[in-house]
């Protein structure tokens, strides 16, 4: 089962004004389009009239999208706006609108097995951490090369959120020096943040290896979205996002801005953004293969966050919001994560 929860959908920069693309999220053909204003817009691909998919060949007309079958036009409401060849237009159809936002470039899709309003926001990765800074302070990811997209891959929003809880795999999967120390964890309704603290290596100018005391700041919005600050030699503001295709597949896709260093040039820039992307790609060289464990069979130092974690995600799930009892929930979700949907 696919979580609730908002996921990205892709970068702003990619949909011009007037662009219109195919989108395939959650076992659904959605049509996603920028009106000549620059809103931002997903409905339902199919076209309420004779079911063409509007995503191909479809074109916007000002603030509408024109069917390529026989040209009506619908807007961002889903509502027939002009039919060519009467006076009157369809006040009856309407075709499935979804709830969009964008932030930092990105863009974003409330996704709700049950309908509805988004139940919170997106904030601004800029506007989590407190010692972070403004956007004036980092490279633009797309000029630098801080954008990462996987194609469609066997793994689900969940192995990301548990990242936040795995402290041990900095070292093994990352070639950390050492395990982190886990500084502080707070789990609120819709949020897990999460406090690290790990000693690295770093070759000075001279060629020799000094110590460099780093910290890594984690914020966890639902399970498809995770934002980070790390800091140490220089900072690195991030987003990761997994937004499921279907119940098997997702697609990942990690944001990184570097910060602006007095006297860092470009290549030194580049080899930031390619280390923190390195870092990710780690992650996902064990995740496309990875079978979800239920129940795992845990070391004892890292039970009581695994249990935490995976306690606090049940509430994405339709069983939660449908208010079910305890017992239903655990089992629901244990079978969700055993098939690894």
């Amino acid at each position: 089962m696919q979580p609730t929860g908002w996921f990205q959908i892709g970068w702003s920069s990619d949909l011009e004004n007037g662009a219109v693309k195919p989108l395939n999220v959650f076992s659904r053909d959605l049509v996603l389009f920028r009106t000549e204003s620059g809103k931002l817009v997903v409905l339902n691909a199919y076209c309420e009239h004779l079911g063409a998919n509007m995503a191909y060949g479809g074109k916007v007309c000002g603030e509408d999208i024109q069917c390529p079958f026989h040209a009506w036009k619908w807007n961002a409401a889903g509502r027939n706006t002009e039919i060519p060849y009467q006076a009157t237009v369809n006040r009856v159809r309407r075709i499935g609108t979804w709830h969009v936002a964008e932030r930092d470039g990105l863009m974003y899709l409330w996704h709700n097995v049950d309908g509805g309003k988004p139940h919170y926001e997106v904030p601004s990765v800029f506007e989590l951490f407190k010692d972070s800074g403004g956007p004036e302070q980092y490279h633009d990811p797309a000029t630098t090369g801080g954008r990462f997209e996987a194609e469609p891959l066997p793994i689900h929003p969940q192995y990301a959120a548990e990242n936040g809880v795995d402290f041990a795999h900095f070292k093994y999967v990352h070639r950390a020096d050492e395990i982190p120390t886990v500084l502080s964890r707070e789990f609120g309704e819709y949020t897990f943040q999460s406090e690290l603290a790990l000693e690295f290596k770093r070759r000075k100018a001279d060629g020799e290896l000094e110590s460099v005391d780093g910290r890594t700041n984690a914020y966890l919005l639902g399970l498809g979205l995770g934002f980070s600050y790390a800091y140490g030699a220089g900072g690195i503001c991030s987003i990761t996002s997994v937004t499921p295709i279907d119940d098997e597949n997702s697609i990942l896709r990690f944001t990184a801005w570097a910060s602006i260093e007095e006297g860092e040039d470009d290549v030194r820039v580049a080899k930031r953004q390619r280390s923190a992307i390195g870092q990710l790609r780690a992650d996902l060289d064990i995740w496309k293969y990875q079978r979800y464990t239920e129940p795992p069979g845990l070391a004892t130092a890292e039970a009581a966050g695994f249990r935490d974690i995976r306690q606090w995600a049940r509430r994405f799930y339709a069983e939660g919001h449908h208010g079910s009892g305890a017992a239903e929930q655990t089992a629901g979700t244990d079978e969700l994560l055993e098939q690894g949907a």
